[in-house]
């Protein structure tokens, strides 16, 4: 491999994982504002897989690399780049293009790797860790001593939200299936879990919030979940909508809205930032403070080689993975 080109993982053709393949392709040098990294780890989501399949609202142009999060070292600065260095340890993310030896991206959306941060760690928290920040800090205002359901807690983006919603000083109650799920939830802080195989779980949040309901609920399930989590909220509460992982879209009877008096509110965190910048940026640097004291802790059930990205995405699938993956690249970049 000359010293221009990389190996990526590519996507010819809109449709089924398994066809993705692992190619030699060149690299891109850093335009102004840039940074060339030489990835160490990146972290394979949900959206990346439905990215490949065609199912997601962003379809880049064929040919192109899945994955938007990296963590590594930087190689190259392009004109007007101050705030890192090449050989700087960093975390980042990008639309896509990840899944590779080396990405090139905006220097604005990469943070310094804490010292006491791995390159998977490193890899698996900006995606899941701004959707949190933006539903709960943002559209969601929860304050301390307030109490959040967290629905979805086994996944990266719930436990996400249990992690900051815990760091912010709220009373968590989390939601996932199975034991090793809610075992998961609870290291990260909650301090009650229940299990949708126990059914229904509107009395039990009742009895949980001495029948007052909580505050905020942080919802990327949808379906039925969402139907009778407006069954077990506070009087103002506010209902963040983060996805439909369920399949089913909900649809909410305003006069419930209107006699409880809660807030359905939607939530994009990329979104977010792309329709106001100045506010995507005041999250990307309290995304960058809250690593940088230690405040949160991103969690990978599992580190596989670069040559298992289909691995990966079977185990997302399937429902296997328990916060995030992370594919690590173990080359000289």
């Amino acid at each position: 491999m000359s010293d221009d080109s990389m190996l990526a993982w590519r996507c010819h053709v809109y449709g089924d994982y398994h066809d993705l393949v692992l190619e030699t392709v060149p690299w891109r040098a850093p335009d102004a504002g840039e940074v060339l990294v030489g990835v160490r780890a990146f972290a394979p989501g949900f959206p990346d897989m439905l990215m490949v399949q065609g199912g997601y609202q962003l379809k880049p142009p064929l040919p192109f690399t899945p994955c938007a999060e990296f963590a590594g070292e930087v190689l190259a600065c392009g004109a007007g780049v101050s705030r890192f260095a090449p050989g700087a340890s960093v975390m980042g993310s990008v639309r896509y293009g990840a899944a590779a030896e080396r990405v090139t991206a905006q220097a604005a959306h990469c943070f310094a790797l804490p010292p006491a941060w791995d390159w998977a760690r490193g890899a698996a928290y900006l995606v899941a860790y701004r959707t949190a920040w933006v539903g709960l800090v943002v559209r969601g205002h929860l304050a301390a001593g307030e109490t959040v359901l967290v629905h979805g807690a086994g996944g990266g983006v719930g436990l996400a939200a249990v992690d900051l919603a815990r760091a912010r000083g709220a009373t968590v109650i989390a939601m996932a299936r199975g034991a090793e799920k809610l075992a998961a939830a609870r290291a990260q802080g909650a301090a009650h879990v229940i299990d949708y195989a126990d059914g229904a779980f509107r009395e039990r949040v009742k009895a949980l919030t001495g029948g007052r309901g909580v505050d905020v609920v942080y919802d990327p399930v949808g379906g039925d979940v969402f139907d009778e989590s407006l069954r077990c909220v506070a009087p103002f509460a506010r209902v963040l909508v983060i996805g439909f992982a369920s399949g089913r879209i909900p649809e909410v009877r305003v006069n419930h809205v209107l006699i409880k008096q809660y807030s359905v509110i939607g939530v994009r965190a990329g979104e977010h930032g792309r329709i106001d910048p100045a506010a995507g940026a005041a999250v990307d640097s309290a995304l960058e403070a809250l690593a940088a004291d230690a405040a949160v802790k991103p969690h990978v059930c599992r580190r596989l080689p670069f040559d298992q990205l289909v691995a990966a995405y079977d185990d997302i699938a399937a429902r296997r993975v328990i916060g995030r993956i992370v594919v690590e690249t173990a080359r000289d970049t």
